[in-house]
């Protein structure tokens, strides 16, 4: 399967992830059963920041890799599904920690945890979700798992931080962006798709699936990069230019700096500088006029047209053929 140019690629809608999803239904349901069960705290505070966040409609898109990766190697229990929750559970411990620091508002269209709770009571249920995750991999009792986990989310720790330095930032350049890119989301794809290798037992392929899961999870970011400045607010779950008023220079700002002149560069430079606001329409015609939207798309292409090479010669079963199309639908996506 070829990646669609960027003329040619028409947005795919929710009914066509349903379709991605079809091959494991069932692997998708006793997840969310489970959630249900392990999100329960004593706690009534936890119980109902954390029905908040992960009940909020987001595309599972971690967990789907993971088993859609464990499944197309042949496996056929269920523990897959425990690390399914794990990613997950890790996922959405990051989003709550990362809307603090953001200080975003809206999270999945709806409002953000710690403007409905407090900074305190998110981080805390942030911190929760992350212990969680780590006594379902010690109740596994597999090394490797809490290796691959363990390594994950220091590194993604370090992205967070390192996005931290960039903030307000306009000499920021592409290659230190992508690397906050590589930590912050590449990482967690990457360790999600190693871990349905080892789901699975597949020793000998787990760099492999490692990788697939490190350019999959680019592509996705960059597209997210993308429809910030592009897509309606009822579609993406936040408002557009949502990354600019946080003072975050993402790729197509990065590229709009990089081939403005003059007053314009000044504008831009300004508008990142301060939380740019008042400077969105100034910052969208430079977008605009730059290409910079297409130019980061291509660059989203070129890291999904790399994971499908790796992806190899599975596309045979419905598994294989399914992380295909979640290839696909990585860089068509308009949410």
């Amino acid at each position: 399967m070829s990646i669609p140019s960027v003329s040619t690629a028409a947005p795919l809608v929710l009914d066509e992830l349903e379709m991605i999803r079809a091959p494991i239904l069932r692997d998708l349901q006793e997840l969310d059963r489970r959630v249900e069960i392990r999100l329960f705290s004593d706690v009534p505070l936890v119980n109902r920041i954390g029905t908040h966040i992960i009940g909020s409609g987001g595309k599972r898109f971690r967990p789907l890799l993971l088993m859609l990766v464990a499944r197309s190697l042949g496996y056929g229990g269920l523990d897959h599904i425990e690390l399914a929750m794990v990613v997950e559970f890790i996922h959405t411990a990051t989003l709550l920690h990362d809307d603090v620091v953001d200080q975003a508002e809206i999270r999945r269209g709806l409002r953000a945890a710690h403007r409905l709770w407090g900074n305190e009571a998110s981080i805390l249920v942030g911190d929760f979700l992350y212990s969680r995750a780590f006594q379902i991999m010690a109740a596994l009792g597999r090394f490797e798992v809490m290796e691959i986990m363990a390594e994950a989310t220091n590194v993604i720790a370090s992205g967070e931080v390192m996005q931290l330095m960039h903030c307000h930032d306009p000499a920021t350049t592409e290659a230190r962006y992508l690397e906050v890119v590589r930590r912050k989301t590449a990482t967690l794809f990457s360790a999600a798709s190693e871990l349905g290798a080892v789901a699975a037992g597949a020793v000998d392929v787990r760099s492999q699936w490692s990788r697939f899961g490190h350019h999959l999870g680019m592509a996705f970011q960059l597209i997210d990069d993308v429809l910030d400045y592009s897509a309606p607010t009822e579609r993406l779950g936040k408002n557009v230019g949502v990354d600019l008023a946080e003072g975050k220079p993402t790729l197509p700002l990065i590229r709009a700096l990089a081939v403005s002149t003059g007053v314009r560069l000044r504008e831009v430079e300004e508008a990142v500088r301060s939380r740019g606001e008042r400077h969105l329409e100034s910052v969208l015609n430079a977008i605009r006029d730059t290409d910079a939207l297409e130019y980061t798309r291509a660059c989203a292409e070129r890291e999904a047209r790399i994971a499908l090479e790796l992806i190899g010669s599975l596309s045979g079963s419905a598994y294989g053929t399914a992380l295909e199309q979640l290839v696909e639908f990585s860089v068509r996506r308009a949410f």
